[in-house]
């Protein structure tokens, strides 16, 4: 028994929402792939604020018609595809369909969308490349206590420095 046109209407409706909560979507082919391997992959992106969402890819030309954020995956709906949608943590959820890649070997990037341009695979290796939101505090907040060391260092030898410079101008004086 088929899919009735309100169920594929709530479908549709319910990508359209998915995806303008959406920052990033990748396509992948997952042909090949067992119901658990997508359910590994499934909990290891909902760590990193992303969903992994297979349906078929009328429905998702539907829910991207006329939406210039998103139109451009067209182009990507060809094979069999399934949606990575990736809401807070970009870096994290591409790093973690990598690990779950190298794992599984069975799936592959097709392409991505972000700000309503086409990404290629490439392009999405590139995005996994960057530092986590996690890495770029911890990094940041490195800088900042250097910068808070260093200056107060430097405020602490003025009194310091004065001090001697005193001491050998007394020193001077006495000899």
């Amino acid at each position: 028994m088929g899919r009735t046109l309100e169920n594929k209407k709530a479908i549709v409706e319910g990508l359209k929402e998915t995806l303008s909560e959406s920052t990033l979507t990748l396509v992948i082919n997952y042909q090949g792939l067992t119901v658990g391997e997508i359910t590994d992959l499934r909990r290891r992106l909902r760590d990193k604020g992303a969903t992994c969402t297979v349906t078929k890819n009328t429905l998702m030309n539907k829910a991207i018609a006329g939406d210039e954020r998103w139109e451009p995956m067209s182009e990507l709906l060809k094979t069999t595809t399934a949606f990575i949608m990736v809401k807070e943590d970009i870096g994290g959820a591409v790093k973690a369909y990598q690990e779950f890649q190298k794992a599984a070997k069975k799936t592959e990037v097709i392409g991505g969308v972000m700000d309503g341009k086409l990404l290629s695979d490439k392009d999405v290796k590139a995005i996994a490349d960057l530092p986590s939101k996690e890495q770029l505090i911890a990094q940041i907040a490195g800088a900042i206590n250097g910068v808070a060391t260093k200056l107060a260092v430097g405020i602490n030898e003025v009194p310091s420095g004065l001090a001697r410079a005193i001491k050998q101008i007394s020193e001077k004086e006495a000899a």
